[in-house]
Parts: C-alpha cells; structure tokens; sequence
C-alpha cells in the first residue's frame, strides 16, 4: 500500500523470517517494479525478474527472486497497492516452477477482493471520522447550552454575594444558596454530558438493552423520573440501530433540558414491520405549526435551543428511512414517535 511521500504506508511480506526481515533493513522505496505495478494496471508475469527492464536490484539480504507475479489492486483507474509472489514452488504448478495463467487469474481475483475490503475499510474510517465530528459538535452545543449558561449565572451570583456581604448580610446568603442550587446544577449537566460520551454497545446488547442502559443512567442522574418500556425488536441494520439510538438520545436531551417536566417516558416496540420508538414527556410543551417536513416548533426563546436538535434528528430519520412525528401543546408536554422498517 502506497503512501504519498514515494513510500509505502503499508508493506506486509509471508515467506521471509523476522529476522531476515530485520537484516533486510529499511522499508523499500517506490522505484523498479514496484513503482511500475503502483501506476500500470496491466498484470506482470515473468519467468526471471531480472530480465525485465526495470528491474533494479535488492539489498545484500533480500532473498533472490526470480519467477515473477504482480498484480495491482484497482478501484476503477485508481490504483490502491499491489500484489506480487516471486519464486514458486515446483511441483505446484508447471514443471520446474514458473507462474501460469491460471496463477494469474486467481491473483486477479484476490486483488479484485483485496480492493473491495480495503475501499469499505476507508468508507468506514471516513463514516467513523464524520460520526466523530459530529458527536463533538452536540458536545460543543450541549456543553454551550447547558454547562456555559450556568457557569455564567454562577460568576454573577457570587459577584452579587460578595457586593452584599458586608451591607446586607441576609440578602449575601440567599445569594449564597442559589449559588449552591447553581452549582448543583452544574454538577448534573456536566454528568449528563459525560453519560452521552459513552458509547452504547448496539453490536452486543441490541438497541432494547442498549437504550435501557442509557434510561437507568439518566434516571439517576437528573431529577426528572426517566421510565423505560420496551420489547426485544428486530436486529436492524448497523446504521439504522445508530440513528435511532442517536434520536432517542437527543429526544432525552431536549426533554431533560428543556422541558422542565417530572416523568419522561422512553418507548420502544415492533410492530406490523417496523420498529417505533416515543420519547414523551409531562412538561410545559411547545406551540407548534405544521411545515413541509411536519409539526415544528413556532419561533420563540422558549424553543430556540430545540431547533437544532430536532433537525438532527429529522435528518438522522431520514438516512434511516424512517418518520419522525413530533407533538406538543403548551402545557400538555411533548412526545418524539420515529418509526423505522425493520427490514431493508
């Protein structure tokens, strides 16, 4: 595997010992043959190495090559690495060694399986790296909302304490008292922050356990009662198991931040083929009015900090292929309903 500095960025050698290895010395260059396979698509089959006009030599402990197979591995024109046997065994092929045709057809077919794996390994490592910016954004933004807003009420509380102190003793202590309800605040944000770091381990619990875990944690946690209901649902797609966790996430979120509510209610079924998730609360709700991707909050500082979160999980429903319905009333509380195919 090429790099981009005419190196390799990975080099893995079978058939030579760690300590020939190590005698070797220092990972080879991208010259010679090797250079030719990283920017020629066509196969290289030779019976000595040593005759083809690139050939360029070893170092002093490199074992000697001499029959010769390359293949590179390809995505379309691009090409990704190589593949390359020297030195067959006789009696495994043609008599006295050599690689054949059919030796070069089967190191085709490995590379065309090399290069899917490898494509699908970077997709993943691209998939991983964009799922990681965008927890740090909804830390960044939980952490602005929550924690920020109350380390700014803290420093003005305790400015106003240490003013009144000495002229009014009485007021410089209920200001000391809400600065403790501040602070104690502060201290469940920050823990609810920290539980949201912790990956839910979908692959081995499935999304019911999963989700039941985050419930348990969050109830002790902050003040609201947060109750669980749920049955064991069909496995879904990894994909599609994150984006509901994700929803259900930022709906418990929204719901303990904003709501000021007593009971928040987690729900999860399977049903007539498809996998639904509520998230309901008994708190102080919000207008709403229906736009062309449903009921959305009216426009008011009340729902400001809401908006954002119900666009992710708007979006995190549609790359699901699944709905997302949100209700409310002022006063009559708040519920998410996501549904999602259970197949698919």
């Amino acid at each position: 595997m090429p790099d981009e500095a005419g190196g390799f960025a990975e080099f893995v050698v079978a058939g030579v010992s760690d300590e020939q290895w190590r005698e070797i010395g220092p990972l080879p260059r991208q010259h010679g043959l090797l250079a030719v396979m990283l920017r020629d698509p066509t196969p290289i089959r030779l019976a000595d190495i040593r005759e083809h006009p690139r050939f360029g030599w070893w170092p002093a402990a490199h074992p000697e090559l001499v029959d010769f197979l390359g293949m590179p591995i390809r995505e379309g024109d691009r090409i990704l690495g190589a593949l390359f046997l020297a030195n067959k065994e006789a009696g495994a092929g043609a008599a006295g060694g050599g690689f054949t045709a059919e030796d070069e057809e089967l190191l085709g077919l490995l590379a065309n399986h090399a290069a899917i794996a490898l494509v699908n390994a970077r997709l993943h490592e691209r998939s991983r790296e964009l799922s990681i910016l965008e927890e740090r954004n909804r830390i960044a933004r939980e952490l602005h909302d929550a924690v920020a807003q109350k380390l700014f009420s803290l420093r003005l509380t305790a400015d106003a304490a240490a003013t009144l102190l000495e002229r009014d003793p009485a007021r410089a202590a209920e200001e000391l008292a809400t600065l403790r309800t501040i602070a104690a605040e502060a201290a469940d944000e920050l823990r609810g922050v920290v539980i949201g770091l912790r990956p839910a381990d979908l692959a081995g619990d499935g999304l019911d356990l999963a989700l039941r875990k985050q419930v348990e944690l969050l109830d002790r946690v902050h003040q609201p009662r947060v109750r669980y209901t749920g049955q064991a649902v069909p496995r879904l797609a990894a994909s599609r198991e994150q984006a509901v966790y994700r929803v259900a996430q930022e709906a418990l979120h929204n719901a303990l931040r904003h709501a000021e509510a007593s009971t928040v209610d987690v729900r999860l079924t399977g049903r007539d083929g498809l996998v639904v998730l509520e998230v309901s609360d008994d708190g102080r709700g919000f207008e709403t009015v229906r736009g062309r991707s449903g009921r959305v909050p009216v426009a008011s500082p009340a729902v400001d900090a809401r908006r954002l979160g119900l666009a992710s999980m708007r979006e995190r429903a549609r790359a699901a292929g699944g709905r997302l319905a949100v209700m409310s009333r002022p006063g009559a509380g708040t519920t998410v309903r996501l549904e999602v195919p259970a197949r698919g």
